[in-house]
């Protein structure tokens, strides 16, 4: 693994994964994430990107940097595989796009919500958060700026409004059309509805013997744990982090023209933390030899991370259950739960992603039998069973 160039504050900008893998660090503005890991695949047709960075000048500036000093064009990629909706990966996809031609392929959930995104009505978005707020227990003066946005004709500016509509589907299983390549899409939601990873299904460079990982030849890894392939991981798996799970509801664009009532708020629509939990099952079997996240940095042991996620959300249901002894609204939930920092050093905006989190965890326990609504209570109130 080699370096070429740094970003700014020291980061890797460009690394050299071996056998025709790179990653550029595209950077995210005003966020503590710092960069997204964009990763290009050599393919036999020209440079494959997976994941494009956020829609910023200096993303993109960086971007082209990054795919030139892998020794390539930007004009001469020959698509673009995105591994979740979310601005930080998609958001320069119809620059992309654009610039080179290259087609744009993600999973149907994921497309569908860019374009509830990009159909929405201004503000529509931004009347589902309040009205979904306050059933959740939100306190006037956190609701009072958003109301205030609102009012002002808030909600044009949605981050990924400007990201391209998907002319591709990837479909879970499928073996990618990426041309001298082994690339299978594995579905994975639970960070979103249709997240994917991407399991290059070819030895790994560090196998002795092994020039451009590209062979199916039996040696073993040199000095890494047992395994098969390298995978890209997008958010699903991280090194140190644990990846935001949140309810997947969002204004239908078809139905809503009002904030939904509170019944259909509290519907159970889906359990994403389930989903979560089998997706990351799913890839302990995997077991690949690397996995290449979108986030912090490459590492090895996918099995061993995915027992730890596994642990961090069996201990917090087991917390969530003991809190719920008492009735609780999901705002109440979340001001209890334990973060990586306490609630009043908690942001504006992350205290909205906090309650989501509450909420999702909060369903896998309904699902479960563990907890349930208190009839008529408004905002929402729930309690252990």
């Amino acid at each position: 693994m080699t370096e070429a160039g740094t970003s700014g504050g020291g980061a890797p900008q460009v690394i050299d994964h071996r056998g025709g893998v790179w990653s550029i660090a595209v950077p995210i503005p005003d966020n503590p994430l710092g960069h997204t890991l964009v990763h290009l695949l050599e393919t036999d047709r020209g440079p494959v990107l997976i994941d494009t960075g956020w829609d910023d000048p200096d993303s993109w500036d960086t971007l082209v940097a990054g795919v030139d000093a892998c020794g390539f064009a930007l004009t001469e990629l020959h698509g673009v595989l995105i591994t979740h909706h979310h601005p930080d990966h998609h958001g320069l996809s119809a620059k992309v796009r654009e610039a080179s031609g290259a087609w744009i392929a993600m999973h149907a959930a994921d497309t569908a919500l860019v374009l509830r995104t990009r159909e929405a009505e201004p503000g529509q978005w931004l009347d589902f958060l309040i009205a979904k707020l306050a059933t959740a227990g939100a306190p006037d003066d956190h609701l009072a700026p958003l109301r205030k946005a609102r009012a002002k004709g808030g909600g044009r500016s949605l981050p990924g409004r400007r990201a391209a509509l998907p002319d591709r589907e990837i479909g879970p299983g499928e073996l990618l059309d990426v041309p001298g390549r082994r690339l299978r899409a594995i579905w994975t939601p639970g960070h979103t509805p249709g997240h994917v990873c991407l399991h290059l299904e070819e030895q790994h460079p560090g196998r002795v013997g092994e020039a451009t990982g590209r062979g199916a030849g039996a040696e073993r890894l040199a000095g890494r744990p047992a395994g098969f392939g390298r995978l890209f991981s997008g958010d699903h798996l991280l090194p140190g982090i644990t990846p935001h799970i949140g309810l997947y509801e969002d204004p239908d664009s078809a139905t809503v023209t009002d904030p939904p009532p509170s019944s259909q708020l509290r519907s159970s629509r889906g359990d994403p933390l389930g989903d979560y939990l089998e997706s990351l099952e799913r890839i302990g079997r995997l077991a690949p030899a690397e996995v290449l996240p979108a986030h912090q940095h490459a590492f090895t042991g996918a099995d061993g991370r995915v027992r730890e996620l596994t642990a961090h959300h069996e201990e917090r249901l087991s917390g969530l259950r003991a809190l719920l002894r008492e009735p609780l609204t999901p705002w109440q939930l979340a001001v209890s739960m334990e973060w990586n920092r306490p609630w009043e050093q908690i942001p504006y905006g992350s205290r909205n992603i906090a309650v989501s989190e509450a909420e999702a965890h909060l369903r896998h326990l309904v699902k479960l039998g563990h907890a349930e609504l208190v009839p008529g209570s408004d905002p929402a109130l729930y309690r252990a069973v």
